[in-house]
Formats: C-alpha cells, sequence, structure tokens
C-alpha cells in the first residue's frame, strides 16, 4: 500500500493539481500516519494538500488540536468531514465533547485559522437524509458556517449533477460545486460503494461493463472512455473544476487527464527529480 501510494504521487505530481486530497480511515484511526503523510506531500514535494479532518467519535479538542498542527505547518487547505465511522459504528451520534455535526466542525476549524474548507454533497442526496430539503439545507448550513467549496460524492448520472448545482443556487449556495469523478477500476466494487452512498448507476453505463469482470485491459479502456466523456458532457455545461477519486491507482486517472488535454509541467518535473518517498511509512 504504501509504495502504490508513492506510485500514484509520483505520476499524478507533475499535472500539479490544485490540490491533493489524502483520507484517513474511519473514526481517524489513521490520524498519525495521514500527518506524516501530508508532511511530506506539502514540504517533500511541494503540493498543495487537503488532508481531511473527521469529527465523529472524536472530541472538539483533539480534532482542533490536529487542525493547529496542519496550520503549524503551513497547511492552508483541510476538507471538513463529519466521517464514517468503525464497522457497527453509529455515526450520527456525537461524542459527548465533540462536534454536532460538520456545519459545527466547519464553525470550529475557522476559529483556528483562515483556512480553505472543503465540504462533501451529494447530488443524489445523502443516504442518512430524511429528504432531499433537508439534505439541501444541510449543505447549506456548512456554506454559511464558512466552508468556501463543496466536493460532490462520485456519481455517474450527469444530469443529476447539474440539477444539483441549479438547486444550490436557488438556495442561496455560491461557492463552486466540484463534480467528484470516479474513475472505474473494478465494476463489482463500484456498485458496492454506490448502493452506499447513493449513487445510481445508469444502465448504458452498466451495460458497458458487462462480460468484463475477467478482462482487466478492456476495462480500463471502457473506464476511461466513461470518465471522459462525463468530463465533456460536464464541460458543455459549464462545469471547469473537476476532482478525481485515484483510490491510489494513478495511470487511469492520468489517462483520461492526458486525452482532456492535460499535460505535465516541464517545470515541475525539473525542480522535484529527486524526491525520495522512503521516509514515510503506512497507508492513507
Amino acid at each position: 500500500m504504501e509504495a502504490q501510494l508513492w506510485k500514484s504521487v509520483r505520476r499524478l505530481a507533475p499535472l500539479q493539481p490544485r490540490f491533493v486530497s489524502v483520507t484517513y480511515g474511519a473514526d481517524g484511526s489513521t490520524r498519525e500516519r495521514t500527518h506524516a503523510i501530508v508532511h511530506q506531500l506539502s514540504v517533500g514535494m511541494g503540493l498543495t494538500v487537503a488532508p481531511h479532518l473527521t469529527s465523529v467519535g472524536a472530541s472538539r479538542r483533539s480534532v482542533l488540536e490536529l487542525a493547529a498542527r496542519y496550520w503549524d505547518d503551513g497547511i492552508r487547505h483541510l476538507v471538513a468531514l463529519r466521517g464514517d465511522a468503525p464497522t457497527g459504528g453509529a455515526c450520527n451520534v456525537a461524542a459527548a465533547d465533540g462536534f454536532s455535526g460538520s456545519d459545527d466542525l466547519v464553525r470550529g476549524l475557522r476559529m483556528i485559522g483562515n483556512f480553505d474548507l472543503s465540504v462533501a454533497a451529494y447530488p443524489e442526496v445523502h443516504p442518512e437524509a430524511r429528504s432531499r430539503k433537508a439534505d439541501l439545507e444541510h449543505l447549506k448550513r456548512k456554506i454559511d458556517a464558512g466552508a468556501t467549496r463543496a466536493i460532490t460524492q462520485f456519481f455517474f448520472d450527469n444530469d443529476a449533477y447539474l440539477r444539483f448545482r441549479d438547486a444550490c443556487a436557488g438556495v442561496g449556495i455560491a461557492v463552486s460545486i466540484v463534480p467528484g469523478i470516479l474513475p472505474v477500476t473494478r465494476f463489482a466494487q463500484i456498485v458496492r460503494f454506490a448502493a452506499k452512498c447513493g449513487a445510481t448507476i445508469p444502465a448504458n453505463i452498466a451495460a458497458q461493463f458487462q462480460g468484463l469482470d475477467e478482462d482487466a485491459d478492456m476495462r480500463r479502456l471502457v473506464s476511461a472512455a466513461v470518465a471522459i466523456n462525463q468530463v465533456e458532457y460536464l464541460r458543455r455545461h459549464g462545469v471547469e473544476e473537476f476532482h478525481f477519486y485515484t483510490l491510489n491507482r494513478a495511470d487511469l486517472t492520468y489517462a483520461i487527464c492526458h486525452a482532456l488535454g492535460l499535460r505535465p509541467r516541464s517545470q515541475y518535473l525539473a525542480r522535484r527529480v529527486g524526491f525520495s518517498e522512503a521516509a514515510i511509512a503506512g497507508p492513507v
């Protein structure tokens, strides 16, 4: 996992993304290793890093102390999330001394520093939301609390995203709603992910992966075509920012970006040729 992580970093860093988000385990179970990884990505590679910071199962004090450490390290971008509980745990119950929700978390982080704060959004409604309206109101509370951007859960129904973007504008949400793009590496895995997060898989996309369970090469070609078509469709509707969920599998995302016209920047390659990942241990 560690080797795969740094292979992915070396592959994608020359594309110079606006930021790199770094997740950690349920209940913050890999916080310390994530902090070390973030430091190396920022200091060692010169990337703008946006570590995930979750509140579930954690005290306000521990979360804010970690945020302060990031601020002292020069990290100015965070992804503020409620987060997932460990298997069998409950996400909807805040710790007695914890944040009451992700909007409360955003307000707390604003007390630490003027972070660029991204939050989560669900074009097809969060599976735990009471209703579409309630889910949209929850997102607006996060934005009103100080979030500067929303990154969506992955989706394949582009029209659902566009309707969601319009709905956000309709309630006064003016920040960028960045679509989350997930290149498909294993279709059966994506079906499970989609069931958990409430994302639909259109029949025409499912049909393209039919019969490819044992054909990894063809699956990658189809996956690249699906993602390229998705980005190009959204571009035609005025979307200019995209967030790729790479799952530490860089080659497919790199190929998609190449086909879309994104190229490595030679200045970066010259500046970062001596990077070594040997000092970091542990996956994210």
